[in-house]
């Protein structure tokens, strides 16, 4: 469950206070960590050890010390030297060892908890038992933050934003996947979904940093109840599939903002067909030459201004004009009229969603 580098670096910052040679073998006698060269050569000592009924020994110039882990023998500690001060040493490198043994084997099963819980794979009653079992309070607001990294360089991304997250002890940051990291976050009571898009767009600035250039973050909905952390975890998922088809730009999107795109996006792929050839006929949105999808696109960012859209566009006013005409000729829609402006922006939305869900055969 501990990794060796963190046993290595452990033991290293002993012998650097203290000069002791420290060595953390297995009960097989397989060396995992030591500050010495020859640690291998003592496997046999360590074996003997292993199968007596002592906690601590000296043997061959070292002392022998037992780590266990709720009475189940885990690691064996060399200390070389045979003085008391280096049975002490030997003594608070197994207690600091069997520290570790501790909080990592908490943190796994609370990682294991959140997994489960964001995959709804608990019960309603094993939810709160194990909450309590954990320590995790049950009923503060938690938000789920999902951080899709698509860096396959990069294997440490989860232990990346967990050092970004190391100030929030409150907070789980776990990995259902190789492309996700997940975020439960506990929200203060003065926290609004504002702060927390600023907060996480801080977040996205700090992966660039961390070279993870193309990073995105989607946020679900605040839940009261920790049973509720799944809902969240599933708007977040909708928030960033919807975000990649409606809001490219955007490096954070909530679910709160997703506006029109999440309705289109539960829409089932016939009926999208069904709408776009009853507007459309046997046309489609695509068909438009680029002048055109430019003309109408500049013409929605300008909330159907003429004026303010020619001159964005750099073309006098009848010419606009003329470009609207012939599209009402051609669609059947002007989109000078709001309800026709309203059909068409949806139309062009729901193009987008069609030719999304084919790209990755949904």
């Amino acid at each position: 469950m501990i990794s060796n580098q963190i046993l290595q670096n452990t033991i290293e910052g002993l012998k650097a206070i203290t000069r002791i040679d420290l060595c953390v073998m297995d009960i097989e006698g397989k060396v995992l960590a030591s500050t010495f060269s020859n640690a291998e050569d003592y496997e046999k000592f360590v074996l003997e050890f292993v199968n007596s009924p002592a906690d601590s020994q000296v043997l061959q110039g070292f002392q022998f010390f037992k780590v266990f882990d709720e009475h189940q023998l885990e690691f064996i500690i060399l200390a070389r030297g045979d003085s008391d001060d280096v049975y002490m040493i030997g003594k608070v490198a197994s207690f600091q060892i069997q520290n570790l043994l501790v909080a990592y084997k908490e943190r796994f099963d609370k990682d294991n908890f959140i997994k489960n819980l964001l995959l709804d794979n608990l019960l309603l009653v094993d939810i709160y038992n194990r909450s309590k079992k954990l320590h995790i309070d049950t009923d503060v607001r938690r938000i789920v933050l999902l951080i899709e990294v698509n860096n396959e360089r990069d294997m440490n991304s989860l232990e990346t934003v967990r050092s970004i997250y190391t100030g929030r002890p409150k907070d789980f940051i776990t990995a259902v996947d190789e492309k996700n990291v997940i975020v439960v976050r506990e929200v203060k009571d003065n926290e609004t979904y504002d702060d927390l898009c600023k907060a996480a767009k801080v977040i996205y600035e700090m992966l660039c940093g961390e070279n993870l250039p193309k990073a995105r973050i989607a946020l679900g909905t605040i839940v009261q109840e920790i049973k509720d952390v799944s809902r969240s975890y599933k708007e977040a998922r909708m928030a960033l599939d919807v975000g990649k088809i409606f809001y490219n730009e955007r490096n954070v999107v909530a679910y709160s903002n997703l506006g029109i795109g999440r309705l289109i996006y539960q829409l089932p792929i016939p009926l999208c067909k069904m709408f776009i050839k009853e507007i459309f006929d046997s046309k489609s949105p695509e068909d438009f030459d680029e002048e055109t999808l430019m003309t109408i696109n500049k013409f929605f960012e300008n909330s159907l201004n003429v004026s303010e859209t020619s001159r964005q566009l750099y073309i006098h006013r009848n010419t606009l004009v003329y470009r609207l005409d012939k599209l009402q000729k051609s669609t059947g829609l002007d989109l000078r009229v709001f309800e026709d402006a309203i059909t068409f922006k949806i139309a062009l939305m729901v193009v987008k969603y069609m030719n999304y869900m084919e790209t990755f055969d949904y």
